[in-house]
């Protein structure tokens, strides 16, 4: 089975890549398109040469390789996906050999996260207006919504949200997948050491998150503009 988790930046998603590779019978790719988006849009990001240099940039090469096998040959295959990386023009069929889940959190988190990391981040950078579009391109050949699971439900009470989300896959549940190892994992991305410095201190999920935060009158509007969509999405969230 091959898993194509799909979200935004700062959702969460790193840990669940973890998560996904303790299990001790799946192989993960993180952010398969990220050097092809990069070169495609000229975009300017933190290590952008770096990125270039040491990760695949075709994204035809890419699209055959998510449809193919795990890189271990393990029977799971677990893709973290970032929405905004899937640009028009990029060979899209391999998403239907793929269990696709869309994982979301709160547009004031993701803000205040990302802005930390890169100033001035703009709507097409946060992923959510590309998160709802492949979201419904999903449910249209499925006939139905495509899972979706809430970093919040997973931060709550993560056993039953990781559960949930296993049965919803059709494959068991571990409890090996609430822990995993400090420092980071093998299958990261060059761009680890700019991006991933809280989930490398961890070793597994963190506890429930407070209030949302206090943003800028400039994040604030960003938050306005993504919250629909991130509502929409959120209707169809698996419950814990």
């Amino acid at each position: 089975m091959r898993i194509a988790m799909w979200s935004g930046p700062r959702n969460l998603s790193t840990a669940m890549m973890y998560a996904f590779a303790t299990r001790g019978d799946c192989g993960v790719w993180d952010e398969p398109f990220y050097a092809a988006y990069l070169k495609v849009t000229g975009i300017d990001h933190p290590m952008r040469a770096q990125i270039l240099a040491a990760h695949e940039t075709d994204p035809d090469v890419i699209a055959r390789r998510c449809a193919g096998d795990a890189p271990g040959g393990e029977p799971l295959f677990y893709q973290k996906q970032m929405t905004m990386h899937l640009v028009p023009g990029f060979d899209r069929s391999f998403m239907r050999s793929c269990e696709n889940v869309f994982l979301i959190r709160h547009p004031a988190r993701v803000v205040a996260s990302y802005a930390r990391k890169r100033e001035g981040p703009t709507l097409a950078d946060i992923g959510y207006v590309q998160q709802a579009e492949l979201f419904d391109e999903v449910a249209g050949w499925l006939g139905r919504p495509p899972l979706v699971i809430d970093s919040a439900d997973i931060r709550r009470n993560p056993g039953a949200a990781l559960a949930n989300l296993c049965a919803g896959l059709g494959i068991p549940y571990s409890e090996a997948m609430l822990n995993w190892p400090a420092g980071g994992h093998p299958s990261d991305g060059i761009w680890a050491s700019h991006w991933y410095g809280a989930v490398h201190r961890s070793t597994g999920f963190d506890e429930p998150e407070g209030p949302l935060p206090d943003l800028s009158p400039p994040d604030a509007e960003l938050v306005r503009q993504a919250l629909p969509h991130y509502e929409r999405l959120a209707a169809h969230r698996i419950r814990t």
